[in-house]
């Protein structure tokens, strides 16, 4: 209970604070008017940050695409240059055993 009285105590002080204002004051009145452009600004700076974070992110997901089929593209190729190595070697073989085959021939 105490824990209440005391935020209860704290609450009527600040609304005593409050009511004390004068609102009417031109310089409190004009600090007001400018901190609330500035929080517009703010808002509307905001949102296009927002808008260009968004953007952002559409591009990047769209690189790492890109990025994926060019790692994809490159295996392939990989695969595609492997495979014609071994063909490569594979007649290499064939023809050593052919001219083997030839030197034995008699002449």
């Amino acid at each position: 209970m105490n824990f209440f009285s005391e935020k209860e105590k704290k609450l009527n002080q600040a609304l005593a604070n409050l009511k004390k204002l004068n609102l009417n004051n031109p310089e409190l009145k004009n600090n007001m008017e400018n901190l609330a452009a500035q929080k517009n600004q703010l808002e509307i700076e905001k949102q296009e940050l927002e808008k260009k974070y968004a953007s952002l992110i559409i591009e990047h997901e769209e690189l790492t695409k890109k990025l994926d089929e060019f790692k994809n593209q490159e295996k392939i190729e990989k695969k595609k240059q492997l495979k014609f190595s071994e063909k490569i070697d594979e007649l290499n073989q064939e023809t050593d055993i052919l001219l083997d085959e030839i030197d034995k021939w008699p002449t």
